[in-house]
């Protein structure tokens, strides 16, 4: 007898739209979440449970269109999904995991990021949802706000790092240098509130005990 399984009546990603042609605000919104996705992929560089989307579409039913934040982050999922990797992030092909963090950058002109999207996250379960407003403060806001999902509301996080137990990483903000770039960006922290360094001062610390050692990079 036929068995029905309403999983197989449902798109694909390779079916559904990985694009909704929106053109991204600036250029930090793309070079923010980057960041911290190259930090992630030093310090868990040894897992393959976790993956950072960014700028692109999640699914969480077939006849809505997708929500795509400036960047996501889910646990309990495969790190790299075929060696095109993942065109969206489709609920049904994740074991219905949904992104334990959901992260908006503020472009010059707002978005919903306070009103819409932070309904938007909180009933599709997002446990944080983070704002980041690096061009200019909004009146009353703080430039970085960290929510906590409670009892299907966001509540937000007094912390200028905001410890997020169930990600085993803490996230907040301070003055850095990023491709040539110094400005305020997003880091992640341990639990005592030290910042993971970057790929860029990870290799120069590198350099410079290599120097110390009377080693030249260049013969190596």
């Amino acid at each position: 007898m036929f068995k029905y399984n309403p999983l197989d009546c449902l798109p694909t990603s390779a079916e559904l739209p990985d694009s909704d042609d929106t053109p991204v605000d600036n250029e930090l919104q793309i070079l923010i979440p980057n960041l911290l996705l190259a930090i992630l992929s030093l310090c868990w560089q040894e897992r393959d449970d976790w993956f950072f989307g960014i700028n692109m579409g999640i699914y969480y039913d077939s006849t809505y269109s997708a929500i795509v934040p400036d960047g996501f982050l889910s646990l309990g999922v495969e790190r790299f999904v075929g060696e095109n990797g993942r065109p969206s992030y489709v609920l049904w092909e994740e074991d219905g995991i949904v992104p334990i963090l959901a992260l908006e950058v503020v472009s010059k002109t707002y978005n919903g990021e306070y009103e819409q999207k932070k309904t938007d996250y909180a009933q599709l379960g997002i446990l944080y949802y983070a704002i980041y407003a690096p061009t200019r403060l909004r009146r009353k806001r703080k430039r970085l706000e960290v929510y906590r999902l409670v009892e299907g509301k966001y509540v937000l996080q007094p912390e200028d790092i905001v410890w997020m137990p169930e990600v085993g990483l803490g996230i907040g903000r301070e003055q850095g240098t990023y491709q040539g770039l110094t400005r305020e960006w997003l880091y992640w922290y341990d639990q005592n509130g030290n910042r993971y360094p970057t790929p860029e001062e990870q290799l120069q610390e590198l350099l410079t005990k290599l120097q110390q050692r009377g080693i030249d990079p260049n013969t190596l």
